[in-house]
């Protein structure tokens, strides 16, 4: 149970870098701030969900972001992406 949950441990702090990380300032602050805000709370599988929704790229991810295109799967994470607004 142990590993499991270091495994847990390590894959958040994997995510949390990346979603700081991303190439562009925009993508690294919203993304960033969710990571911050959601990821100390999520379950192995909600982190497994960001893990696919951090696979796109940037621009996709915005595009589903401002409603411009419809994301081709649901998810609870992606609805709380798509629900989260960043205040700096």
């Amino acid at each position: 149970m142990a590993q499991q949950e270091d495994g847990v441990e390590k894959q958040r702090k994997r995510l949390l870098y990346q979603s700081r990380h991303r190439g562009t300032k925009e993508s690294d602050l919203f993304l960033g701030a969710f990571a911050d805000h959601y990821l100390p709370n999520f379950t192995a599988a909600e982190l497994t969900e960001y893990e696919t929704i951090l696979s796109e790229d940037d621009d996709t991810l915005f595009d589903w972001i401002y409603g411009r295109v419809k994301p081709p799967r649901d998810g609870a994470v992606l609805h709380l992406l798509l629900a989260f607004r960043f205040c700096p």
